[in-house]
């Protein structure tokens, strides 16, 4: 499968309080022509949310205002098919069951690399394509 090709045609939602991540992750899909977009807050997410849908949310633990949990379990019902992935720097048991309650498929450590990313996306698009994403709890947590 050649991931950036069935990347190129979703949607994918970033949030992340961090200048650099919102920036880097922006560049490098850019770079590979997919549609990202990078928001600051969960807040802004969620306003977003009720005009667009998008098909991967990738999104941080850590936020200022509603953390990422937070925002995850506020869209639960609504981004039912979106691929869920939580970053977070904070990845303890608690975390990553609560992750997995709100729909959480992928939990990827900081730091992370581009490389992270990409294996993520692809084991988890090839298992969405099967019709068996795993959650968080199956997932590979050691990203």
């Amino acid at each position: 499968m050649d991931l950036f090709s069935v990347l190129r045609k979703m949607k994918i939602l970033v949030v992340d309080d961090d200048e650099w991540i919102r920036d880097s992750l922006s560049l490098y899909f850019e770079n590979e022509e997919c549609s990202l977009l990078a928001l600051e807050t969960a807040e802004e997410a969620i306003k977003l949310l009720t005009r667009e849908s998008f098909d991967i949310i990738i999104v941080d633990y850590r936020l200022p205002g509603m953390d990422g949990l937070e925002f995850l379990k506020h869209i639960q019902e609504s981004c039912l098919c979106a691929i869920k992935i939580l970053i977070t720097a904070y990845g303890t048991d608690n975390v990553i069951s609560k992750a997995k309650d709100f729909g959480v498929v992928d939990i990827i450590n900081k730091p992370f690399t581009s490389d992270t990313i990409e294996h993520s996306l692809s084991r988890l698009l090839i298992k969405h394509n099967q019709g068996s994403v795993p959650n968080a709890a199956e997932a590979d947590m050691n990203n």
